[in-house]
């Protein structure tokens, strides 16, 4: 999940003049369109996948007690799963993943409004993740399949025996690098109450829930990751503290969906 840019290359950052530079964002708009009708194609396609029926009934620990996958729903049609990297034996969450749900609060009023529910999953007991939770200050829903199959079933936990070898992880076999892994998964219910698997995204297809990498990625430094792909990702209360802005916030602002 790199985009490195050197010191060098902001240094040395050509100058020219505004006519110039409007020839060159020019060509760039060009194949911004190009990559935002790619992506509009692909989601498209990634809507068209077969489904899969889930025939097997998973039980998750909740705070409202037991709940089934097909309750974790809570009345809508869709269901997206944050595959939460917090082991049984873990003190606290994977700060990439909570990077990730750190995005997830203010998402979730409006992905409501579209019929989805979030929920994230992790192996660690109940009484674990909300005390994690209660520390980072996250609203969001976050379950425990602690004792259940449904992280090794969705391929993102793995057992002592596969982490002697080879693991299936992003639809293909790769060496054992951690027994628990990200990743993304949606779930669709429809009338009959029955379950379907319609996606999972593994890898940089967690990306999906990273908003500040969108916006770091418009920023003459990127993601600024010489020392390796999220090296530099903390926890949100440990984080040094930020340099101080130097220029007030503008009062208003606008959007504009297309590009």
């Amino acid at each position: 999940m790199s985009t490195a840019t050197s010191a060098s290359s902001i240094t040395n950052h050509p100058i020219v003049s505004h006519e110039q530079w409007v020839t060159e964002r020019r060509r760039l708009l060009a194949r911004e369109k190009e990559l935002t009708r790619v992506r509009d194609q692909v989601a498209h396609e990634r809507r068209a996948l077969p489904w899969v029926r889930i025939d097997k009934v998973y039980t998750f620990d909740t705070p409202e007690g037991a709940r089934t996958l097909a309750d974790l729903f809570e009345g809508r049609r869709q269901l997206m799963v944050q595959h939460f990297m917090l082991g049984p034996e873990w003190e606290e969450g994977c700060p990439s993943c909570s990077f990730m749900a750190d995005h997830t609060d203010g998402m979730n009023v409006h992905l409501a409004q579209r019929d989805v529910t979030f929920v994230a999953i992790s192996r660690a007991p109940l009484s674990k993740i909300e005390r994690f939770r209660q520390r980072m200050g996250w609203k969001f829903k976050w379950v425990s399949s602690f004792g259940g199959d449904f992280n090794y079933d969705f391929h993102v936990s793995f057992t002592p025996q596969e982490a002697k070898g080879q693991v299936c992880y992003n639809y293909g076999m790769q060496p054992f690098e951690c027994d628990e892994l990200p990743g993304i998964s949606v779930f669709y219910k429809d009338d009959a109450g029955e379950v379907f698997h319609t996606y999972s995204a593994y890898r940089r297809g967690v990306e999906a829930m990273m908003g500040t990498y969108n916006l770091l990625d418009l920023t003459p430094k990127g993601r600024d990751e010489g020392a390796g792909p999220m090296a530099w990702v903390r926890h949100h209360d440990r984080y040094e503290p930020a340099p101080a802005a130097k220029v007030a916030p503008s009062a208003g602002s606008s959007c504009h969906t297309q590009l």
